[in-house]
């Protein structure tokens, strides 16, 4: 027995041994990582020679990026810049205009090139669609341009980018376009704003050229990346009656041929239309926007958004990791022959708009009947329903509009029976029944309300066929979706419930 207690002893000394032995060249590492990280910094520090005349610094922008007096022009840059400043006072002559856009004016007409000449555009994003869509305006006739970016050239971005150089990398995009096409059509009007589009300063980015006392703007170009400010974007000139095209994801695209341009209703095959899309259906805005889209489908083999490491999520605090708040953090891969082929496609589309040039462009959807006619429907469901507790409907208000029934249909459940997954014959219907029965709600005295407390989650998209039988066994029979529908069904509904509860926010109140 003492035999067998001190061998258990001894076990556990080894054990604590180890323990603590691993626990010390932890420790060690640990401590001589610290010290190369600390050495390693300092070298770094006294690397960076002290602020004198010799080595001056200048103060960042509120962006985090140098300031545009930090690089200095070189020879080449100053004489295309002397160059430009003379032409847009009028000190250059027309004919060598005309002569170097002849080709332009042969297509559109010397009348339509003129009207183009005049035009006021604004460009906002200055990324591969953005930055190849102003070098075409440019090059093609359009004489007053701004510019709204508030990022830097970067080394990545040169796969993309219309006109930057290795020179370029770190100074603000929209100098890096101004300079570069000064020395390709001097004569073009410039107004940079290096500073990022939020819906606050909107009355300013978008007012008339020269500070407003000039031309109001013909175009804007969406070319933002960033989901809140392109919605914000959006829904502005919407709202005021500005003319915009927008431009939608060409990152993991590979194929010029499915490249469209049509209303933004239209838009497939791309996370950034769809939630541009139902942001904007959120907003009451359905259609009336025209887009550049590509309808390419992904599949095995093709590029995909890269995921952020597993480890940067641990850490917490991804939202840290991007340039901005709100901002993507992930990388996206871009052959760069897609974003030049989207700004191309943006700005003819722009220029052909602005001239009045014969084309077409595919419209909405055009399916406003047949949301009337679901919105009747499930009038007349609610209806029924409602008279089997009062005997007396008449009167009975749903609280669903008309662009509710497009929302949903289009945007939660993708204009397809959740049952089926058939296109055809659409309706509405309670997903469950209501506990609270369906008498309605007269808690306003003289109005009568269907009982919809949980609001647009409360309905589902099946067809009529399909909605007859679930109104028969479930909201009357009393039987529960669970015992009707399999387990494919009903986690279809409850993500596309959760999808809702999460884009809920986003609806116009």
């Amino acid at each position: 027995m003492s035999s067998w207690m001190q061998r258990q002893i001894s076990s556990h000394q080894i054990a604590a041994t180890a323990v603590l032995s691993g626990l010390a060249v932890a420790g060690t590492i640990f401590g001589a990582q610290a010290i190369r990280r600390k050495v390693a910094v300092g070298n770094l520090k006294s690397s960076i020679p002290s602020v004198d005349e010799k080595h001056h610094a200048e103060k960042l922008t509120q962006f985090g990026t140098a300031s545009p007096s930090t690089f200095p022009p070189s020879k080449e840059d100053d004489r295309a810049a002397a160059l430009a400043r003379r032409a847009q006072q009028g000190d250059y002559d027309e004919a060598l205009v005309n002569e170097q856009l002849t080709r332009t004016s042969s297509f559109l007409t010397p009348s339509r090139l003129s009207t183009l000449r005049s035009s006021f555009v604004i460009v906002v994003g200055l990324g591969g669609v953005g930055s190849h869509c102003t070098a075409a305006l440019a090059r093609s006739g359009v004489s007053k341009i701004r510019l709204i970016d508030f990022d830097q050239v970067t080394l990545s971005s040169l796969n993309r980018h219309a006109v930057a150089t290795l020179a370029d990398v770190g100074t603000p995009k929209v100098q890096c376009m101004r300079k570069r096409l000064e020395a390709v059509v001097p004569w073009v009007g410039w107004e940079c704003f290096n500073e990022v589009w939020r819906q606050e300063q909107a009355e300013r980015l978008l007012q008339p050229w020269d500070g407003g006392a000039g031309r109001k703007v013909d175009y804007v170009v969406d070319a933002i990346d960033n989901i809140d400010s392109k919605v914000a974007l959006l829904k502005y000139c919407h709202a005021h009656g500005i003319k915009v095209v927008s431009s939608m994801g060409a990152g993991c695209k590979s194929d010029p041929s499915k490249i469209c341009v049509g209303d933004i209703s239209t838009t497939i095959e791309d996370p950034l239309s769809k939630s541009t899309r139902r942001r904007l259906r959120a907003l009451g805005i359905a259609e009336g926007i025209p887009a550049v889209f590509s309808t390419e489908k992904p599949g095995p083999g093709k590029a995909q958004l890269l995921p952020l490491p597993e480890e940067e999520f641990q850490k917490g605090g991804v939202d840290e990791l991007g340039v901005l708040p709100d901002f993507r953090v992930r990388i996206l891969p871009v052959l760069g022959t897609m974003p030049a082929l989207f700004g191309h496609a943006i700005a003819n589309f722009v220029m052909l708009k602005i001239t009045g040039y014969p084309h077409e462009v595919g419209g909405g959807k055009g399916r406003e009947k047949m949301y009337d006619g679901i919105l009747g429907a499930l009038q007349g469901l609610e209806e029924r329903l409602a008279r089997t507790e009062t005997g007396n409907a008449v009167g009975l208000k749903l609280p669903i509009t008309k662009d509710d029934v497009g929302y949903l249909v289009e945007e939660v459940y993708r204009g397809k029976s959740v049952v089926s997954g058939l296109p055809t014959r659409l309706a509405l219907v309670r997903w469950r029944a209501p506990e609270g029965g369906y008498g309605p709600d007269q808690r306003c005295e003289g109005q009568k309300w269907s009982r919809m407390g949980g609001g647009l989650r409360e309905l589902v998209c099946m067809t009529k066929e399909e909605a007859a039988v679930h109104e028969k066994e479930i909201l009357r029979g009393g039987r529960r979706p669970e015992e009707i529908y399999d387990d494919g069904v009903i986690q279809l509904v409850d993500r596309r419930m959760a999808e809702e509860l999460a884009f809920e926010r986003y609806r116009s109140r």
